[in-house]
């Protein structure tokens, strides 16, 4: 039996038309994007976030019940020399941010980071699960 398949024209000629980027020279560079690798531990979550070339000053983390917040202010350059004459220069300098929530609620107090060669590194244990009590009606 012949397997009949339908086709539109016009799927292939817009397929990702609106979704890519055009890159146009001279145009603006977007802001960089935080990347995160998020796993789960028995006891806490564990978080590596790509913060390359910032300052560990300019780092801030809110941990907030089960809401983590990661914001950096982040200053790149790079510059395309020919002689004397600059051929190009590119520049982005601003903030960028990523809040996401985890599974359960974390342990503030006991929530570690640290920063270094560019990698941000959370340790965030879980809260315990606070035992229900019984109350007795007098």
């Amino acid at each position: 039996m012949a397997n009949i398949t339908r086709i539109d024209p016009f799927d292939d000629l817009f397929r990702g038309f609106f979704v890519r980027p055009v890159d146009f020279e001279g145009a603006q560079t977007q802001a960089p994007a935080i990347k995160m690798d998020v796993k789960e531990q028995a006891d806490c979550y564990l978080i590596h976030a790509d913060l390359p070339g910032v300052k560990k000053e300019d780092i801030h983390v809110v941990v907030d019940g089960n809401q983590v917040s990661v914001s950096a202010e982040i200053k790149q350059e790079k510059e395309i020399k020919e002689g004397e004459r600059v051929l190009r220069s590119e520049r982005y300098f601003g903030k960028v941010s990523r809040s996401f929530q985890l599974g359960q609620e974390i342990d503030d107090t006991k929530a570690v980071a640290k920063y270094n060669d560019g990698v941000l590194e959370l340790s965030l244990p879980k809260r315990t699960e606070s035992t229900s009590k019984r109350l007795s009606i007098n």
